[in-house]
Order: C-alpha cells, then sequence, then structure tokens
C-alpha cells in the first residue's frame, strides 16, 4: 500500500470537505430542483384537464360531438399532450385527438386521478367531467334552505401527457448543477494548492534537509525566508547540521589517529608473528634434527649386546624418544590440517583391508596390555579416502586401549537405518568418559584420566585429529560414553559398489629379510644426522656412500658409484636442497633413481612441492621401522605412490 507523502495529504486534507459539501449542496439542489419541476408538470396537467372538464360540459351535456372534437384538437396544442379523449360515463369514446396508448377503464372513478407509466415516460390523466347546476332566481319564489346535491358526473377527459420534456430540462438541470460542482471542486482546489504552498513548502525545505542530513551531508543548509511559518525550526536544524558536521570532523580526525595507531601495532603485530613464525619454524627443524639423530644412535644402539641392566636403560632412552616422535608427528598432522595441506583422495574400496590393517598392526600392543582386540569381520565396501579413514580408525583403536585396562576392544561395521550409510564403531570396556567431558575431550592436549601426563596414554591429540580429519572428509563423527561404562566412537561413511574400486591397485612388494648389499647414498649436511642415519643402515647390511651436497654426490657419480637408493635432506649447505639435488643426479644417471626425502620442515609447500615431483617425504624425527619399510618399498619393482609421512 502506498503511503501519501505530506504534499498529498495536505491537498487531501483541503479538498475532501470541499468535495463533501460540493456534492451534498448539488444534491440538495438537484433534488429540490427535480421535485419543482414534478410538482410544475403535475399541477400544469390537473389544471389542464380542469379546464377541458369545464369547457367540456355544455358539449357533453347536449351531446354536441362536433364541439368536444374541436376542444380535444385544440387542447392537442398544449405542448406536453400526446393525446386526449372525452367519453361519456359509459366509456364510450365521443371526441378523440392524438395517438394515444392508452385503453379506456371499465371502471370510471368519479375522482380525478393519474397514473404514472415510467417505462413509457407518460402520465394517463382521469378527470371526471361534472354538471354544474344553475340556480334561477324567482322573486316570487320562496327562498328555501336545501341540502345540496352530489355532482352528476355526465363524463370523463382522459389527457395523455409526456413525460419528454420535464426528463430534458432535469437532464439540463443535472448538467447544470454537475457543472456548479466541478466549478467548486476547482476553485477549492486552486485554493487548496494555493494556499497550502505556503505550509507544504517549509515543511518540504525540513523534510528535504532532514533527509540529506540522514544520507551524511552535513553540510546541507536551509535557505529561510524572512516570513517563513517554520523559521524557528528550520534555524535549529541548520545550528543542528553545524555541530553534527564539527563533530563529525572531529571524530574522523580521531578515528584517523586510532587507524594509524591500530595499523602501526598490526604492522608490529605481524613483525612479531612472522619473527614467531620464522622462529618456531627454525626451532621445530633444529629439534627435529637432534631428535632424528638420537634416535638413529638408539636404534643402532639396541641392535647391540648389552647386559640386562643396559638394556634396560635403553628401552626408557627408545621410550622418551618415541614419546617425543610421537608429540612431534601429533603437532606435525595438526599443523598439516590447519595449513590445508592434507588432500582427499576419495575412493571405493572394502572396509575389511582397513580392518586387516587394524588387526595386524595392533594387536601385539592388546596383547602386551592383557586386552582382547576383536575386529568383526565385514564384506562391506565404501567410498572414502582409505589412508585417512584408516588413520582415524587407528587412532581410535589406540585411544581405546589406552584406557582400558580390562576386557576387550570391539571393531565392527554396522549398516545404517537408510540403507546408504555404515557405521564404524571402535567398542571398548574402558573406563568411560563422564557426561562434562564429553566436548572438551576433542581439544588439543586435553585428557581427563591423564592428569600426571604419563606419555604411556598419548599427548592428548589423537581425537582432535580424528576430529579434524573426520570434518575434512565430511563424515559424520559420533560418541556414546558414561562414566564406568565404556566407550563408543563411531564414523558414519557413505556406502559404495560392492566390488567396484576406484583406486590403483597396490603393487605387490618382494618381500625379504634385510637389505644386504642395498647401496643407499645419504646425502645430508648435519654431521650428527648423516652420522646416525649412515650407521643404522650399515646395520641393516646396507653399502652405505655419504654426501654433505651435490657437489659430493657428483664426485661419488664421477668414481663410477651408482647408488640403489638416495636419501636426501631436504636443506643442503649454500642454498640447495634435497629435491634439485635428485633431480640433478637423475639426469646424470640417465635414470629414475628411488629416492626419498628427510626434512625437520613442516612447510605445507614443502609437502606439495615433493608431492609434485613424486618422492616421498619422511618428516623428522623419522622412525627407524618406517625408513626401512619406505627402503623396501623403493626398491621393488614398482614405484610406490608419492606419499608423506
Amino acid at each position: 500500500m502506498r503511503v501519501l507523502d505530506i504534499r498529498s495529504r495536505m491537498l487531501l486534507a483541503a479538498l475532501l470537505p470541499v468535495t463533501l459539501i460540493a456534492i451534498l449542496l448539488a444534491g440538495v439542489f438537484l433534488t429540490v430542483q427535480f421535485d419543482d419541476l414534478g410538482k410544475a408538470h403535475n399541477q400544469q396537467a390537473r389544471r389542464l384537464a380542469r379546464q377541458l372538464a369545464t369547457a367540456s360540459e355544455y358539449g357533453l351535456f347536449s351531446a354536441n360531438i362536433e364541439h368536444l372534437q374541436i376542444i380535444t384538437s385544440g387542447a392537442l396544442r398544449e405542448p406536453e399532450v400526446s393525446a386526449i379523449a372525452i367519453v361519456n360515463t359509459k366509456g364510450e369514446v365521443l371526441a378523440r385527438a392524438g395517438r394515444s396508448n392508452f385503453d379506456v377503464p371499465m371502471n370510471l372513478p368519479q375522482q380525478e386521478s393519474m397514473t404514472i407509466n415510467a417505462r413509457q415516460h407518460i402520465d394517463l390523466l382521469l378527470q371526471p367531467i361534472f354538471e354544474n347546476p344553475i340556480n334561477l332566481d324567482d322573486l316570487f319564489e320562496i327562498q328555501t334552505t336545501t341540502v345540496p346535491e352530489k355532482p352528476h358526473v355526465l363524463g370523463h377527459v382522459l389527457i395523455e401527457f409526456s413525460r419528454q420534456a420535464l426528463r430534458q430540462r432535469e437532464r439540463e438541470i443535472l448538467l447544470l448543477g454537475f457543472a456548479i460542482t466541478l466549478g467548486c471542486l476547482l476553485f477549492g482546489w486552486g485554493l487548496a494548492v494555493h494556499l497550502g504552498r505556503g505550509v507544504i513548502r517549509p515543511i518540504l525545505r525540513v523534510s528535504h534537509m532532514i533527509e540529506r542530513i540522514g544520507q551524511g551531508d552535513l553540510s546541507a543548509r536551509a535557505k529561510i525566508p524572512l516570513y517563513d511559518p517554520l523559521r524557528d525550526l528550520q534555524l535549529g536544524l541548520n545550528q543542528m547540521a553545524e555541530r553534527l558536521q564539527a563533530g563529525r570532523d572531529e571524530l574522523e580526525q580521531r578515528i584517523n589517529l586510532a587507524t594509524l595507531a591500530l595499523r602501526e601495532k598490526k604492522e608490529e603485530a605481524e613483525t612479531a608473528t612472522r619473527a614467531k613464525s620464522q622462529f618456531l619454524a627454525a626451532a621445530s627443524h633444529d629439534l627435529r634434527q637432534p631428535t632424528h639423530a638420537l634416535g638413529m644412535f638408539v636404534a643402532r644402539l639396541a641392535q647391540l649386546p648389552h647386559d640386562a641392566e643396559t638394556q634396560h636403560l635403553i628401552a626408557n632412552l627408545q621410550a622418551s624418544v618415541q614419546a617425543m616422535k610421537n608429540l612431534l608427528d601429533g603437532l606435525l598432522d595438526i599443523s598439516r590440517l590447519e595449513a590445508g595441506a592434507v588432500q582427499v583422495q576419495l575412493s571405493a574400496f572394502a572396509v575389511t583391508d582397513i580392518f586387516g590393517k587394524l588387526q595386524q598392526g595392533l594387536t601385539i600392543s592388546a596383547v602386551e596390555k592383557g586386552l582382547l582386540l576383536r575386529v568383526r569381520p565385514t564384506t562391506v565396501w565404501v567410498q572414502s579416502d582409505p589412508e585417512l579413514l584408516h588413520r582415524i580408525l587407528f587412532n581410535l583403536v589406540v585411544n581405546a586401549l589406552n584406557y582400558t585396562r580390562h576386557g576387550s576392544v570391539l571393531v565392527a561395521c554396522r549398516l545404517m537405518a537408510d540403507g546408504q550409510h555404515v557405521r564404524l564403531e571402535v567398542w571398548d570396556s574402558g573406563i568411560g568418559i563422564a557426561p562434562e567431558h564429553h566436548q572438551s575431550i576433542f581439544k588439543e592436549f586435553y585428557q581427563v584420566a591423564n592428569t600426571a601426563r604419563d606419555r604411556n596414554k598419548g599427548m592428548g591429540l589423537g581425537l582432535n585429529i580424528v576430529q579434524r580429519k573426520a570434518a575434512l572428509l565430511g563424515h559424520g563423527l559420533h560418541m556414546r560414553s558414561c562414566l564406568g561404562g565404556g566407550t563408543r566412537f563411531s564414523i558414519v561413511v557413505p556406502l559404495a559398489a560392492v566390488g567396484i574400486s576406484d583406486s590403483p591397485q597396490q603393487p605387490t612388494l618382494k618381500a625379504f629379510d634385510d637389505l644386504a648389499a642395498l647401496r643407499v647414498l645419504v646425502i645430508e649436511d648435519d654431521a650428527l644426522a648423516r652420522e646416525g642415519l649412515v650407521s643404522l643402515l650399515v646395520s641393516w647390511g646396507c653399502m652405505v656412500h655419504r654426501a654433505e651436497g651435490l657437489s659430493d654426490a657428483l664426485v661419488l657419480f664421477k668414481q663410477g658409484l651408482w647408488p640403489d637408493v638416495i636419501v636426501s635432506d631436504y636443506r643442503l649447505r649454500d642454498g640447495a636442497n634435497g629435491i634439485a639435488a635428485i633431480q640433478h643426479l637423475r639426469r646424470v644417471a640417465e635414470r629414475s633413481i628411488p629416492a626419498c626425502l628427510m626434512s625437520g620442515d613442516t612447510n605445507p609447500s614443502l609437502m606439495q612441492e615433493a608431492q609434485q615431483e613424486g618422492l616421498t617425504l619422511l618428516h623428522k624425527p623419522v622412525r627407524p621401522a618406517k625408513l626401512r619399510n619406505l627402503i623396501r618399498r623403493l626398491t621393488t619393482d614398482t614405484q610406490p605412490q608419492n606419499e608423506t609421512v
């Protein structure tokens, strides 16, 4: 619904009373005029009828038909008479003039009557003709008082009057009334516009000024005539606009100063953030280097013969190194997820493949804790990323084993009611989780029953990583648990067509027990890390050649030492990097030598660069078993897919 503006409302307020009054007066005028015309018409008809009745008395009494015809013909000359007839008491027409549309009634009334035919616009008037008695004065006759007798009816005069002239006069008066009304309205409209301008114009000036101020134009000022009725109001608006403009200018100055200060603070914060990032990156790299070397030395040390006390000390040392590696690996997973460096590769695969890996990799850990790991067989195929889904279930099972003192851990697959999804579940009979901790357990480094920070129970990163990876895959993660009643974690995964796999088949790896006589080129500029890695590879029976950079490796190539595998650090001396070194050595050898990278950097760009070059990236500290397994895969006939470990 459209809202009227102030101009329209003012005109409506001025014109509405004038219009109502004009219409009312026109209605009264027309009603009175129509009533007067009708009365005049009726009076004229009755007067003519009475005159004709009086004139026809003698002719009717004397049966002078010729006289009666003369009367009717003369009456027809009247402007509104369309037909006339004179009848006797028996209803016989004695004289007629004009074309009549009426029939003589059977019962003629004894009094004057008028019938109106609205459809034909005619009036039929019946006027009785009375005998007029003549009193003869006789001087010798005795005057007596007598009761007058009822007049004797000699006949009737029937006159048909047309109402066309009356209708024409009514139309003329109606047009006159409309003209008068329209004139009044035009006069009222003109007067309202003339008078309203003096009020509307100041109001519109005020309205436009307020609108400009509302739009932010505080320089708006109203030009005020001397005799403006809203002069005081407009003066007040001008003063208000001046104050607002002064306040805005002052506020803009303050905002500019505050913005400048914030920009300086922002630059300081960005500088500090960059410095912190550089420090953390350097610290992470520098921390991973000695930890990596320590792991290599401890692994080599564990291979040597020792007494029982020394073996116990080495076992504790290995546990400490393993805890540090787990912490760094967890932090690496979180940094990769936050950086968006984890790429999802969906495919159809059998759930039993993942369940088999879980049972093979964690059964020994369950037996060592006196627990039973049960994996329920299934033939279901799902659509997901097999590597990420395996890591999710692996972390859940490890978490269940860490917090279960006795009983068992169950891994199962259940079909959901919609028939489109399955629920991969990990049940345990552990201590359970109280309701107040259900949301907090997915936070980083949050552990409910490990206030002493026992590293054997993890670092508190597993469930956080599980939640992030499930969100990355778009799989629903649910938990049900109560204190003392165990816990159930479940992952909702969409079903796939059975027996159809989108992922390439993994090559069958050659199985052998050792790496004896395998020629390995180690490119590492850090002496401590290089010696630890070389010592471990030598203990595996490898023939190891060491180089601090590309130049040393090229010297070995010139001496005819062609390696079967290249293990290179990413950061080398003089700004060189392992990817470029491997590419150069492959061009020199004119063949694609199997190679892998090791680095303490966790930069996502490094991961992407390694994937683009088809190189496996191992993040330091590297677990000896993982390195041994990778070297075995690299030396098989089929090159494995690039990955980041």
